[in-house]
């Protein structure tokens, strides 16, 4: 026992006033003339941080020792890592383990297992990054979806038996026990749309016994929004688990300028004892497969041009639809259904229907590839939710996706949003890309700059920093990001990916289960 804790990062082992003393002779990283906004929330401070090994040792204005290596930050701005708590950024991970879309813009921490969708089994996922480590730390939850339909299979458009739930809630189990943060829902998307909330509560319980959270894509992001909300309220009181609202959004022009009432109604949620909060990304437009609009169509009927007139008129609109990517004729790429429609020499309503039977009919019904963004937000709605506080930024982006969220979404929201606009001061913006996420899905020893924590960190330009992609262009990286450490290595520098490799998976601790 004693020479398997000797093997452990010895500041954890001898304390961290000894390993500092030993770093005097051995050296670490000492960065100085930092403003160290240290993700409390708390004014910055002017002091130096001492890295040895993967840790923080040392936060405070001592000097460094001649056996150090000194990192000037020039009065820049050191915060911890960021973390992104709705991410896609592990799809193609191993193959781009560089992870330039991340850390780009500052992020060091990725929750994966999103909408209900899961590498599968966690535990293997988790091999292969010790064994093939990326620039990043990788959390995950367990996907309702994924589990649901290793159970059901294809035959998944009906409620789960008795039977099918015990086995998904084994499955669950084991993932638990691997190390899944939880459970995450995409209840818009199959098979989990077709999932009663009895299932639901059922198998966040199994993951409220190991300590975890619920996580949702929720049922309805425009129509039936607000009985989605009180479906994810419902799951998080009885199942008494907390519950995560991914991407929260007022989607639809029917419910703008109502960000007061969503907020009430969680604030009621949370004073009654659920502990329900929410992520947003600093965009005005989503992003999902073209073929998903189909769930829209009453029966997903193509011909019922009720459903192209709800799609175009209540939810968006002809030129609120773009598709960076159209499967049957990448002519159309860019374009929207408006441009699209005067091309064609038809209406709008005319023009979705068409593109949505080719689109289906490519692959006998299934996804295409073809990409959308709908512009379905209002700015003032997104300032509010921002501002609630127990709201964090995440992007739902992805390593290469057709959306500028992916490389740009934590600068965005530094750059735009808290500079420009001032919709939260700077320390308050960090706390919400830092140690709140870090709270919210139950990551410890990250989010914080302090002693003992992992070395996860990020200086960055306050004055400068911005995001650079657009839809046009999503994966320009941004500007502002002057170094990213992860574990106490180097993993951006001067614009561009260094090729270390320090990030580990993170492993919910298990709890008992009861």
């Amino acid at each position: 026992m004693i020479k398997r804790l000797l093997a452990i990062t010895p500041c954890i082992v001898l304390g961290f006033a000894a390993c500092t003393a030993d770093a005097k002779e051995t050296g670490g990283t000492v960065i100085v003339n930092a403003r160290v906004v240290d993700g409390s929330g708390g004014p910055s401070r002017n002091v130096n941080v001492r890295i040895v090994g993967d840790r923080i040792v040392l936060v405070g204005g001592f000097e460094p020792s001649a056996a150090d290596t000194v990192v000037d930050a020039h009065g820049l701005i050191l915060a911890p890592g960021f973390i992104d708590t709705h991410s896609h950024h592990d799809q193609g991970l191993l193959e781009k383990p560089g992870a330039l879309a991340a850390v780009s813009q500052g992020v060091t921490t990725i929750v994966a297992g999103q909408d209900g969708n899961q590498n599968y089994p966690l535990a293997d996922f988790f091999i292969r990054l010790e064994k093939s480590p990326a620039a990043i730390n990788v959390a995950s939850y367990a996907g309702h979806g994924t589990l649901r339909g290793m159970v059901m299979g294809k035959d998944y458009r009906r409620r789960a038996t008795a039977k099918e739930l015990s086995k998904m809630a084994n499955l669950l189990r084991s993932e638990m026990q691997a190390g899944a943060q939880g459970i995450s829902s995409g209840l818009e998307y199959d098979p989990g749309s077709f999932s009663s909330a009895n299932e639901l509560v059922k198998l966040a319980k199994v993951a409220a016994s190991y300590g975890g959270r619920y996580i949702s894509h929720i049922r309805s992001e425009d129509q039936y929004f607000w009985q989605a909300i009180d479906e994810a309220i419902r799951i998080g009181r009885e199942a008494r688990i907390p519950v995560q609202v991914s991407h929260i959004k007022l989607a639809m022009t029917r419910w703008w300028g109502q960000a007061d009432r969503l907020i009430a109604k969680l604030d009621e949620a949370r004073a009654s004892g659920v502990d329900i909060t929410a992520d947003i990304y600093p965009y005005r437009a989503w992003n999902s497969d073209f073929s998903w609009l189909v769930t829209l169509f009453p029966d997903r009927d193509l011909d019922r041009r009720e459903g192209a007139k709800y799609i175009l008129h209540d939810m968006l609109s002809p030129e609120g639809i773009v598709l960076p990517h159209y499967a049957p004729n990448p002519a159309y790429d860019g374009m929207n259904i408006a441009e699209i429609a005067k091309i064609r020499g038809s209406d709008p309503k005319t023009t979705l229907m068409e593109l949505l039977k080719a689109d289906t009919a490519m692959v006998g019904g299934g996804h295409s590839g073809s990409q959308m963004l709908g512009f379905a937000m209002n700015e003032a709605d997104i300032e509010a939710i921002m501002t609630w506080p127990h709201s964090v930024v995440s992007s739902d982006g992805d390593l290469w996706g057709v959306h500028p969220r992916g490389f740009g979404t934590f600068t965005r929201f530094l750059g735009h949003y808290v500079r420009e606009r001032g919709v939260v001061g700077l320390e308050e913006g960090v706390r919400k890309i830092t140690s709140l996420p870090a709270r919210h899905v139950g990551i410890t020893e990250r989010g914080s700059i302090r002693e003992g924590y992992y070395a996860d960190l990020v200086l960055f330009d306050p004055g400068s920093v911005i995001d650079r992609a657009t839809t046009a262009a999503p994966h320009e990286p941004s500007v502002g990001i002057e170094r990213v450490w992860v574990n106490g290595q180097l993993v951006f520098d001067a614009g561009a990916i260094t090729g270390n490799r320090p990030g580990m998976p993170i492993r919910r601790a298990t709890i008992k289960s009861h």
